[in-house]
């Protein structure tokens, strides 16, 4: 082949229109992602997005809105349990999975239904 896939450059999850204010509470205040500055062109279309590391998080408006319930990004963490007493205290709630060998997962929904994987492997 001639080309090669480098890496993922974003993931993008749906919301429902005029929703970027919540959007920035739970990813950028619960979970501490850095809001950022969306291109001039884009900004119309509304949306808000996110970075951490060297990931970003694309938090798009879509009419009608309809949550992903089983497609879902996974973030790996370190201190899974440091994590779900900060997911606790902000009243966010959490499933436990114990199906994926060598891993500590939980399962977490943002505020507009969008299913989450957060996972921590287990060395």
């Amino acid at each position: 082949m001639s080309f090669v896939f480098q890496s993922i450059d974003h993931v993008q999850l749906a919301a429902p229109k005029d929703s970027e204010s919540i959007a920035r509470k739970f990813y950028g205040e619960i979970l501490g992602f850095t809001e950022v500055e969306k291109p001039a062109l884009l900004k119309k279309r509304g949306g808000v997005w996110f970075a951490f590391s060297s990931y970003q998080i694309h938090i798009g408006i879509e009419e009608p809105f309809a949550p992903a319930k089983k497609a879902h990004p996974a973030f790996q963490v370190e201190n899974l349990d440091a994590l779900k007493v900060h997911l606790t205290e902000y009243d966010v709630d959490f499933i436990v999975d114990v199906d994926l060998p060598g891993a500590n997962r939980i399962y977490i929904h943002d505020p507009f239904g969008n299913r989450i994987e957060i996972l921590e492997w287990i060395s």
